[in-house]
């Protein structure tokens, strides 16, 4: 039985690129970012090929002509691989690499390299090997061809009758439900830290960002922690926990993973654990790279994915990183006229620093300190026991002081940071808390004046 061996882009690897576009929409910021791509895998860049798609060609994705055209560049580059900035379906990755005579590798197969390459813990591995099996359990191609690819019917040979593709095809089944059982196990372990930090009420940050945005960096920064930062593509994708001090006391700050414009759904579904981290937390540090001339398209594109894994409600305060690239620029903290981060209408602070050279840093560590000063919701809530669902997130979020049952059901003496009474108050039956949030402390006032 022939193992199934995951192919990677290996370094020094010589890459022509195929960036495919819709008449009159050529962007050359798509071309730019995956370019960097390529470079981050290891690949060396020898030319790049722009394809005009009207109707994407189900055998090829490109025309025949354009088909043509790559191979030619190919000969003349010396390529080894072609990557397509576009996810390519089995068959049209299987047909292109027939007719190039050379490796087919389209977006989501990229970015799943990088991430294999980047991958230090053992849930990171996990979570990548899982994303690679299911992104190529369609795309089995076998060596082997004619009767031997036949089990049973052959003395010797007499067996379930599967074909050999078949057999690989359970073999990797199998191995993805391992892996899932697996991850289950490292997800619960993580879940049960942070109830922990529940428990202690103290309160959850996120960074989160687009990819290079300086995220780890800042987080090294705030934290005085060593975690591996470089001017990359997914320089890290292990999610980091790590104290922050601030005027609040003590607070949990966590790196996530970058993100980036479509970012492969299989990535999203196996980093789970990763993300959480983003979803279950009080307050997001939104890092932009304030030099980046598309920060206004990458802002949009980490807000989506927020939204899609859960988060896009979670209050924000966007940094503007990398302030030492721009010329006289000064550390600088924008208030809203509202006072405060409203996810509704994406109405948010604004904090503009240097990870690097420390510019700014004491802005923000005001900033989110005076979120969390003084600010615990306290009140008493009476629960049916039809609402023990509720009852039940309370004691595990480690927000009841007291308790008392009575034929009514509940009474319950909470105590809770702000933020995550505001979080339950959006879930299902967590409407019971508003009134504990009309008495709730104000936010902080304040004066721009001050920073």
């Amino acid at each position: 039985m022939t193992a199934v061996v995951i192919e990677r882009t290996r370094n020094n690897e010589s890459a022509l690129l195929v960036q495919p576009y819709p008449p009159g929409r050529q962007d050359g910021s798509l071309l730019e970012e995956f370019i960097e791509l390529a470079r981050s895998a290891g690949a060396t860049v020898v030319g790049t090929i722009a394809a005009r798609i009207e109707r994407p060609s189900a055998s090829h994705y490109i025309g025949s002509g354009k088909v043509e055209e790559v191979l030619a560049a190919c000969e003349a580059t010396g390529a080894d691989v072609v990557l397509v900035n576009q996810t390519l379906s089995p068959v049209q990755e299987r047909n292109l690499a027939k007719a190039l005579n050379r490796r087919v590798v389209d977006r989501t197969g990229l970015i799943l390299d990088i991430f294999a390459q980047r991958a230090v813990s053992h849930e990171g591995k996990l979570q990548v090997e899982l994303a690679q099996l299911k992104h190529l359990s369609a795309r089995l191609i076998r060596a082997h061809t004619g009767l031997d690819s036949q089990r049973g019917g052959s003395i010797g040979l007499r067996g379930p009758g599967e074909t050999r593709l078949e057999t690989d095809r359970r073999l990797l089944q199998k191995r993805r439900e391992q892996l899932e059982m697996r991850l289950d196990k490292v997800e619960v372990q993580r879940n049960q830290m942070r109830r922990a930090r529940m428990r202690n009420a103290i309160p959850r940050i996120a960074l989160v960002g687009y990819t290079n945005a300086g995220k780890s960096t800042l987080f090294n920064a705030l934290t005085g922690s060593g975690v591996y930062a470089a001017d990359k593509l997914f320089a890290t994708l292990d999610p980091t926990v790590r104290r922050m001090d601030s005027a609040a006391g003590a607070l949990a700050l966590s790196d996530t993973v970058g993100f980036v414009r479509d970012l492969p759904h299989d990535l999203v579904a196996a980093f789970r654990s990763t993300l959480s981290e983003a979803r279950d937390a009080d307050l997001l540090l939104h890092v932009v790279d304030a030099a980046d001339e598309l920060r206004d398209e990458r802002i949009g594109q980490v807000d989506a994915v927020l939204t899609e894994i859960g988060a896009g409600e979670i209050p924000q305060i966007l940094i503007f990183n990398k302030l030492d690239r721009i010329e006289g620029a000064q550390p600088r903290h924008d208030i809203p006229a509202s006072g405060g981060s409203e996810p509704s209408t994406r109405v948010r602070e604004r904090i503009w620093l240097s990870a690097v050279s420390g510019q700014g840093l004491e802005l923000l560590r005001d900033a989110v300190g005076a979120r969390f000063i003084d600010r615990q919701v306290t009140g008493e809530l009476q629960l049916a026991p039809s609402q023990g669902r509720l009852r039940a997130r309370l004691h595990a979020l480690g927000a009841v002081r007291e308790e008392a049952a009575d034929e009514a059901g509940w009474r319950l003496k909470l105590e809770m940071p702000l933020a995550t009474a505001e979080r339950l108050a959006t879930e299902p039956g967590g409407h019971l808390l508003q009134e504990l949030l009309l008495v709730a402390p104000a936010a902080p006032t304040y004066n721009p004046d001050t920073h």
